[in-house]
């Protein structure tokens, strides 16, 4: 896989969803979209990153962008974490990694000196046209999903 770049046209694929239906990222072309990929559903970082993204979904959706939080974990772990914290966003399930390789984000990271494969925590703004208009690795999700509705909101305001 080539690394992503901004202003590149986003890969497409498609997951299933707790909601049942499949998500598709090229279905979704005229409204951005925010992808944001994190570890594992129920773990005190992913769950603060899913809540401070539900705490601002309708804003999201005001701005015309949809959230879609992508994970390895399955459809039905994705509804138990749901039901759990009450969020919003669509939850991807995506055990085959079609979403997460598509992005080039299963890479070589190290943690207290072990080395080993894992998600790189990230999120991107995906234009109404279906171009990237940003990436963040992210480092520290406090204050993240603010950042990220502001820059949603600047794309929309120039579409």
């Amino acid at each position: 896989m080539s690394a992503i770049a901004i202003g590149s046209k986003a890969p497409d694929f498609e997951i299933d969803t707790d909601g049942g239906a499949p998500f598709r990222l090229s279905a979704n072309k005229g409204s951005a979209v925010v992808l944001y990929f994190y570890g594992t559903d129920d773990t005190e970082t992913c769950t603060n990153e899913n809540v401070e993204f539900s705490r601002l979904a309708d804003e999201f959706s005001a701005a015309n962008t949809k959230l879609v939080g992508i994970s390895e974990d399955s459809v039905a772990s994705h509804a138990r974490f749901r039901t759990k914290y009450d969020l919003k966003p669509i939850l991807g399930a995506d055990p085959d990694h079609k979403a997460i390789a598509a992005f080039d984000l299963w890479q070589p990271k190290k943690t207290f000196g072990r080395e080993y494969l894992g998600l790189v925590r990230t999120t991107i703004l995906v234009g109404p046209d279906g171009k990237i208009a940003n990436i963040w690795t992210v480092k520290r999700v406090k204050g993240h999903a603010d950042e990220v509705l502001e820059a949603a909101r600047a794309l929309n305001a120039k579409a």
